[in-house]
């Protein structure tokens, strides 16, 4: 309770939650859509067309959670943002120039002559390759520790392939909630392929997190800390399972449980996010600096967040308002 009252305590930990949730609100809705432009090369160019009308009225509002959690960073705690910044440097670059690709290649290829639609189409998934690997590389590289060593970097490579492999399941569910026919059984598919990585891509940050430091591995095996902990692994395992059954009866006539895929999906970035910031915590620099430590001054934190009671709701409610109305099947995205 002592917490509570003492704002040095509780306004970090009040903006490491809200930088949390805004990651995680970042990761899923923006992963479908980096996801589908991932699976692009799969699909013919009629099918390309109907997968950017299901992403076209929301890939630009996911964005602004991005914005959201690296602008808390900032204003919340400027020593993190700079020490977590500088050790990532490339990978953020790297991410930004492929965001710039897609936004471009997003209104381009509608707007292009024929002929270089192609171009556009082939801009659009580099786009999205190069975020989602830069994206999955960062992982990693948190994961260890913001450490440059050979194994660090070998690790974070690894994890850039199977967080890219999670976005196009992720994706491919979507798909599978707002396509229907040829490109439904396609997005089915892709699922099912989809599977291994965000399997594996929690298996490997699952077995890595607690050899990182031994208080991590105190918090994961030791007891009664290993008691708290079962839940997720547990309720991930049953995630994966009801994945799969739910992918396997479809597509079916009446189109039941498409929703599902989508939604169980989400529960396992959730648990996998949970685990997360269950080990790391309270540290916002892995074993470096805590967010008590990275935080601004109380009196600073209190104006800001006065500031996110206000644009926090405003972003979550257009957010979804977007969603509310254009929920259903993808229609034909046209700018005429």
């Amino acid at each position: 309770m002592e917490m509570f009252g003492d704002p040095a305590q509780w306004l970090p930990f009040t903006f490491a939650g809200l930088m949390g949730v805004s990651i995680l609100v970042y990761v899923v809705l923006d992963g479908f859509d980096l996801g589908v432009g991932v699976l692009f090369p799969f699909a013919t160019d009629g099918e390309k067309d109907m997968m950017v009308a299901s992403i076209g009225p929301f890939w630009d509002a996911n964005e602004t959670w991005l914005v959201l959690a690296i602008g808390l960073l900032l204003v919340a705690f400027p020593t993190a943002h700079g020490t977590i910044l500088t050790a990532l440097y490339l990978p953020v670059a790297i991410m930004l120039i492929g965001l710039i690709l897609r936004g471009v290649a997003f209104e381009f290829r509608v707007k292009a002559p024929t002929p270089h639609k192609a171009t556009w189409n082939w801009l659009f998934f580099i786009g999205s390759l190069m975020t989602s690997l830069s994206q999955g590389f960062m992982l990693g590289k948190y994961v260890m520790g913001l450490e440059s060593t050979l194994g660090t970097w070998a690790f974070a490579m690894i994890t850039a392939v199977f967080l890219t492999v999670a976005y196009s399941m992720i994706g491919a569910c979507w798909l599978i909630l707002k396509t229907e026919e040829q490109l439904q059984f396609k997005a089915v598919t892709w699922a099912k392929g989809g599977i291994w990585g965000l399997v594996l891509g929690l298996g490997a940050v699952s077995l890595a997190t607690p050899l990182v430091s031994p208080r991590i591995f105190d918090k994961w095996f030791a007891v009664p800390e290993i008691f708290i902990l079962a839940p997720l692994p547990i309720l991930s395992g049953i995630m994966v399972l009801l994945l799969w059954r739910s992918l396997r009866r479809l597509p079916n006539p009446t189109d039941a449980g498409a929703k599902s895929p989508f939604a169980y999906a989400i529960a396992l970035f959730i648990l996998a996010f949970g685990g997360l910031a269950y080990s790391f915590y309270p540290y916002v620099v892995p074993e470096k600096l805590t967010i008590y430590e990275a935080a601004s001054a109380p009196e600073s934190l209190m104006i800001i967040l006065v500031g996110a009671i206000v644009v926090i709701p405003m972003i979550g409610g257009y957010t979804a308002l977007a969603y509310w109305v254009f929920k259903g099947k993808a229609a034909e995205l046209r700018y005429d």
